[in-house]
């Protein structure tokens, strides 16, 4: 670490569910300022994805998540650029209850097919604390200089 910058850590089963020509690859940090995790395409061959089709794509992993954490699953932006490329249901949201096979829904939005090859780096992890809601119903909220405001409600001039 450096300048005193702490980085909490915090220890995660994971279980490789089948062996693969990926299997070496768990999720990593590629830079050591990283927020997400890569996260690889556990395949035994290429996979074509013609524009706008989607695909369902297994990592070959199941993690069991402390209770107060999630992952959340994004899209890479390098692959999002340069090919279109970009996940459904995004962040997609792993439970720490959850403890089946992680997978990927990938889209393509680009103009030509793309090709997802074994071992490939689609995605990025990135493990959270969340906190549970216990909703206090009430008559009135609490007043704000911007109220019901949105969707554009700063671009007006004033």
């Amino acid at each position: 670490m450096r300048c005193g910058a702490e980085v909490e850590e915090v220890r995660i089963e994971i279980k490789r569910l089948r062996p693969s020509p990926a299997q070496s690859l768990l999720p990593a940090y590629m830079t050591e300022g990283a927020a997400g995790m890569d996260v690889c395409a556990d395949l035994d061959c290429d996979i074509e994805i013609s524009p706008l089709q989607r695909a369902l794509i297994p990592t070959g992993i199941a993690i069991a998540l402390p209770i107060g954490f999630e992952a959340q699953i994004r899209p890479r932006s390098g692959l999002a650029l340069r090919q279109g490329m970009t996940l459904l249901n995004s962040p997609g949201t792993i439970d720490s209850d959850y403890r089946g096979e992680i997978q990927i829904i990938i889209i393509n939005l680009g103009e030509a097919a793309i090709v997802i090859q074994p071992g490939q780096r689609i995605a990025q992890m990135v493990v959270q604390r969340v906190v549970r809601v216990n909703w206090q119903e009430v008559q009135d909220l609490a007043a704000t200089a911007r109220e019901a405001g949105g969707f554009g409600h700063t671009d007006k001039k004033r």
